[in-house]
């Protein structure tokens, strides 16, 4: 679509249709995304009692997951200014799918295992900055923090779905075929994004036409021009700055805590608490989904403030994820600490889910410092940073579970380690995370917003 002419009367503005179709899709998407993550953790107990493994074999089979999840992100993020994000969602899925289905070979072992972990987290790792990136091109600046929430919940609908489900399936038809149920309708998603996926009418342009400006495109009914300079900021402006930085570092706690809540929670709650698979698996999903709901209530209150006040009026976005990522490290440590059940559900479905504000919040504030056309690299950049606390956190809370005198003794070891990560990063989010100041110093201004509707 070519940008309107500078004295013509705006289009249509885009419509509502567009813009929240895309997103319900891309909600799918990364439901399906975080339920390929959450398999290998509900099958654990059943995979290292088949293939005789230790927790830090295991920990080592679900870090492999991450071997390349990073370099994926932060290597297809930079294709983004060249390619279009729509195509390379549908490859990044169809990779993904395909590399669940050999797991369901009766012969495959812990080397497939590993091979097929490796080659999912290399499609899965960029799958969310690129997902945020196209749907970023259907929003304005002030409209994105609800989108942005809503893919974020799908991390959350994708472990709670899945937690229940997957742990009927590994019940009744073994874990084997667990796999094979995420891997397949992985595929069903590629046929509806074959079908109704489409680039939004505020996407930056990529490859050659680029190189006659690299602001966004001028949206349907925004009337607005392409944003100017892109080029002007260096990359390494961005990515060095306080924001950067402190975002990143926060949504790393976040995923570390992510991470660690995916992997070990189950085995957490069999192997120290008493409970059964069906108990573990269920209160996984009922906590993902309580992780949802803060997520989307976050994004409505964001958006709402952002429309209501003025910027210099508003609390910086950095301090008040700072704070909740401080409550959330306080309410981790009391739960690797307390004994009774009663104590540790409440903080899980509770005070521990506020830290995941922090991954939506380091999303749109790194989207706000970064000019147009750098947006998705941007993204890459931060998902390579945070996506390194889903590697580690595996390996090191197994190490620790394995070396210590008890399995008790070394969960309680590893809640407090991830507690200390979460009160550092609010800390540091609380005092240097500003958005705002970060792009008025980099001369970015916000784009003009469009008339996107607000809510479905």
């Amino acid at each position: 679509m070519h940008p309107p002419e500078p004295h013509s009367p705006p289009e249509r503005p885009p419509p509502m249709s567009g813009a929240w179709r895309t997103t319900w899709l891309l909600l799918a998407f990364m439901v399906v995304n975080f339920a390929d993550k959450a398999v290998l953790g509900l099958a654990g107990p059943e995979i290292r009692a088949d293939f005789g493994l230790t927790r830090q074999e295991f920990g080592t089979a679900q870090s492999a997951f991450f071997a390349l999840f990073s370099v994926a992100a932060l290597g297809v993020s930079l294709l983004t200014r060249r390619v279009r994000t729509a195509p390379l969602l549908l490859v990044l899925v169809l990779m993904w799918s395909a590399a669940q289905l050999p797991m369901m070979w009766g012969a495959a072992g812990f080397g497939t295992l590993v091979a097929t972990r490796v080659l999912l987290g290399a499609a899965e790792g960029p799958s969310a900055p690129v997902a945020i990136h196209h749907v970023h091109g259907w929003f304005p600046q002030r409209e994105r923090s609800l989108p942005t929430a809503v893919l974020l919940f799908g991390a959350a609908a994708g472990v709670a779905v899945a937690a229940p489900v997957l742990s009927w399936v590994i019940t009744h038809w073994g874990w084997r075929w667990s796999f094979g149920v995420v891997g397949l309708v992985g595929l069903v998603w590629a046929v509806a994004w074959a079908i109704w996926g489409a680039e939004g009418p505020l996407a930056p342009r990529v490859g050659k036409a680029a190189k006659g400006g690299t602001g966004e495109k001028s949206g349907a009914g925004t009337g607005s021009a392409p944003a100017s300079d892109d080029l002007g900021v260096p990359l390494r402006a961005v990515l060095l700055s306080g924001s950067f930085m402190t975002a990143a570092f926060g949504a790393f706690a976040a995923y570390w805590l992510m991470s660690t809540l995916l992997t070990w929670t189950p085995d957490y709650l069999e192997s120290v608490v008493g409970w059964d698979l069906h108990g573990a698996g269920t209160l996984v999903g009922v906590g993902a989904l309580a992780n949802g709901v803060v997520l989307l209530v976050h994004g409505l209150v964001a958006q709402r403030s952002a429309r209501r006040e003025p910027t210099g009026r508003r609390l910086p976005v950095g301090a008040g994820a700072g704070l909740l990522m401080v409550v959330s490290g306080c309410a981790v440590a009391l739960f690797g600490t307390i004994d009774s059940m009663w104590g540790k559900v409440p903080l899980m479905l509770g005070p521990i889910t506020l830290a995941m504000v922090m991954l939506t919040v380091a999303m749109t504030a790194c989207a706000r410092i970064a000019p147009p056309s750098q947006r998705g690299v941007v993204l890459g950049a931060l998902t390579f940073v945070f996506a390194l606390g889903g590697i580690l956190s595996p390996l090191v809370l197994g190490g620790m579970v394995d070396r210590a005198a008890t399995v008790s003794a070394g969960y309680e070891q590893g809640w407090l380690l991830t507690s200390g990560l979460l009160l550092t990063a609010g800390v540091l989010a609380a005092l240097f995370c500003r958005p705002e100041a970060t792009a008025k110093r980099l001369g970015i201004s916000e784009a003009p917003s469009a008339r996107v509707p607000l809510v479905p």
